[in-house]
């Protein structure tokens, strides 16, 4: 009996996974410990609605979380086994045409803002730091 048992639980396991651990898997963090924080912390989202690192997910799924200040949305397509290489990882989801657009938009942005901010030519030597450290400080 013990071995019918141990094959259930294996397969209601296969079949729906921990959000956190679907996250870590799937490489979006680099530790269960920080996939379980941002859940807690609300900026992950699961169909919309914000759950607790323990939810399941479920294949098909939408997952919804900030990467790098912008919102990301994906669909989820599979359930990994392991934490495996990141071309593996990327065979469990896809992202959304507006995510995608929307990060590309904001990476733009990001680089001509990059590009605005003027640049010294060099670095300072140390008597350059030690000016610029009186001025911060509101002493010179």
């Amino acid at each position: 009996m013990p071995c019918r048992n141990a094959q259930l639980n294996e397969a209601s396991s296969a079949a729906r996974h921990r959000l956190d651990r679907w996250l870590w898997f799937t490489r979006f963090f680099k530790t269960r410990t920080l996939a379980a924080q941002a859940v807690s912390g609300g900026k992950v989202h699961l169909n919309g609605d914000r759950v607790k690192p323990a939810h399941a997910v479920q294949v098909g799924d939408g997952i919804g979380l900030m990467l790098g200040g912008v919102l990301a949305e994906f669909t989820v397509l599979g359930l990994p086994d392991r934490r495996g290489p990141a071309t593996e990882a990327q065979q469990h989801y896809s992202e959304q045409p507006a995510s995608v657009e929307r990060r590309t938009r904001h990476r733009e942005a990001q680089r001509l803002a990059d590009l605005s901010r003027p640049r010294p030519d060099s670095r300072p030597d140390k008597r350059d730091r030690r000016r610029l450290v009186r001025f911060q400080r509101g002493e010179g």
